[in-house]
This record gives C-alpha cells, structure tokens and sequence, in this order.
C-alpha cells in the first residue's frame, strides 16, 4: 500500500471506465477515486452514487485543469481520443494508464513511450486479459511444460452481435481505432505474444458482415512466431456458435477451454472485486486436457483484474519510473499488437 494514496480520475463511465476501472481503483485501499468524467447524464448519476466521495466533471480535459490534484489518470475513452489525451495528461505531470487498444497506430505508440521517458512519467495500457483466468490456466500449462513443445496455438473471441449498441462505435471507421480487430483483435494478439514470443503476420483475412459495421467484424489472423509456434487468432461478432477461447496443440498433449472469462458479467451484475466468489469459474466450464487419448478437467485460474492495479500500485510507490519494478504492461509490448494490427491490414488489402 502506497504512504499516501494515489490520486486518481477515470476519463470516461461507460463499459471501461464503469466495469474495468472504478471498480477496481476503488476497492485499492492505495488509490483514491477522486475525479471521474462523464458528460452522459445517467452515467453521471451512476457514478456519482457509486463513488460519492468522487468529483463528476464532463470531460477528459477538466480533469487535466485539476492535474495539480492527481496522481494518475485512466483513460477509458474512444480509441482515437487515446493518444492526445495521453500526450496532455503526460505533458501535465500526470502517470497514464490507456486502456486497449493503445493507440490506433504504432507511431503514435512510440511517441507517447518516449515522451513518457522524457517527462519522467509511469506509463502503461490496460491488457487486463492477460489476467483471465483462462489466460492464467494456459499460462500454468505452458511453465509446467505439460504440453511439450507447442506447435499450434487457436485463440478466439466471437460473439452474436448483429447491431452496434454503442454510438462511438457506429461511426468509427478502423482509421479511428473501430471495429473488433482493434477492441478485442488487441487482446488476442496481446496474449500470443506473451504466449511465444515476437511474431509476423503471415495471412490475414479481415471482412466487415455487418451493413453498418464501419470498420471490420470478422477477422481471422495466422501469425508465425520466431520460436517456431503457429498462431491463429479468429475474432467474429456474426457468430451465433462459437468456437473454443483457446485451442493448444503439443507434442505431449492438447488442451482445448470454452466459455467466457466470468470477471467482467460478474461486476456488471454488481459483484465486487473483493467478493469471496470473483474470479472463480464453475467446474462445468473447466477447460479440457488431452494426453495420449486420455482426456481430464483442468481447473481454472482464479481471474485476476486486480493484479494490475496492485503492480501499478507497487511501481508507483517504488518511486514511479525511479524504480527497478517493471510496470504492469509494458506500452513497447502493446505497440507490437499494433505493428500486427498493422501487418494484417496490408496483408489483408
């Protein structure tokens, strides 16, 4: 816990800043969730009986006018509002988390980590999948080297989505950062790289189903790692059966997970963090392993949102970007989705 806690705003109160965010922040005795904005007036309603001992403003850039009051600042915008947001709040003294997608081009990535290095400034980008609970079981299997020598890595997201529910999202194109290649496309990727290592597009396929999809809504990615490992990444919102969330192919053994992480269904029915039942995925939902024929149930992992908030905790109380302590995801890292992002859209034409 930090000597004094970090003072925190959260721009935006929609599914990020709501369900991803506050939550969290607020149940860190080391944050104080001090200025959340919204200009939605039932969201200011929701947030302000939420987090009573908040300060509700409309925009992002009122919280900048009150820099001088915090420590940090989340930013759970639209996509294309990322990267100017971050470059003010940096400019203005403030750590930055970004959710995904980081930015919507590499460059603009690199810019903001080498400003963030210029101002002395803690940044990093909210991939929380990497703390699903399945992502946590793979990762267990992987460091066990129950599997063997991974050949084939399938991860998927897909969803029955036949209408846009969001506004921003209706009218972003994928030069705005729309579309589910850079929502859920980012975490994917995230998770291979961090699976097996640098990798290259080798085939991509990105397709918009939808009439008034702007952007793309059916994906399918093959990437080829440097260790050797071969990544199909599929990312769908016209499915109405879906695939499995991971499929991993060794030569000791395979495993194969269905289903959904249950963090994110469980806030929003209004379940905290610090409930005794966050996290944890009904046996009936286990994913499978196979070695040699013979199939078990393997358990999940607990889910773990709150790790990132304890890391970045930990590094802001370490001394920020004086201290040895890594970040809870470092920004480099995201920028390498995005140089993916950006292979597959050449590739795909």
């Amino acid at each position: 816990m930090t000597s004094s806690p970090i003072r925190t705003a959260v721009a935006g109160f929609g599914l990020s800043g709501s369900v991803f965010h506050a939550p969290f922040i607020a149940a860190n005795p080391a944050y104080e969730l001090s200025v959340i904005a919204t200009s939605d007036s039932d969201r200011r309603g929701k947030a302000q009986k939420s987090y009573p001992q908040a300060k509700i403003v409309d925009t992002p850039q009122n919280i900048l006018a009150l820099a001088d009051q915090l420590d940090l600042i989340v930013l759970g915008t639209p996509p294309a509002t990322h990267f100017p947001l971050a470059k003010a709040a940096l400019e203005a003294g403030l750590d930055v988390v970004v959710d995904k997608p980081f930015v919507v081009n590499s460059a603009d990535g690199e810019e903001l980590i080498a400003l963030a290095a210029k101002e002395g400034r803690v940044l990093t980008v909210y991939q929380n999948r990497r703390w699903d609970g399945d992502a946590l079981t793979v990762r267990k299997l992987l460091d066990a080297g129950t599997l063997g020598t991974v050949t084939r890595f399938e991860s998927g997201m897909e969803r029955w989505a036949p209408t846009i529910a969001k506004e921003w999202k209706a009218g972003a194109t994928a030069e705005d950062g729309g579309g589910i290649l850079f929502d859920l496309g980012t975490h994917v990727l995230d998770l291979a790289l961090q699976f097996f290592g640098p990798a290259k597009v080798t085939y991509a396929e990105i397709t918009a189903r939808r009439p008034q999809e702007p952007a793309d809504d059916d994906i399918f990615i093959a990437l080829r790692h440097d260790s050797g490992v071969i990544s199909h990444v599929t990312l769908n919102l016209n499915s109405q059966l879906h695939g499995p969330r991971f499929r991993i192919l060794g030569t000791e053994g395979g495993f194969v997970k269905f289903g959904t992480d249950p963090q994110e269904p469980f806030v929003q029915g209004g379940g905290l963090p610090t409930d005794p039942e966050y996290g944890v995925e009904p046996p009936g939902q286990y994913g499978t392993l196979e070695v040699d024929g013979q199939k078990t149930s393997v358990a999940t992992e607990r889910g773990a949102y709150p790790e990132f908030y304890r890391l970045l905790a930990e590094k802001l109380d370490d001394g920020g970007t004086a201290s040895a302590l890594p970040v809870p995801v470092d920004p480099a890292g995201s920028v390498e989705v995005l140089k993916l992002i950006e292979q597959a859209r050449r590739l795909a034409g």
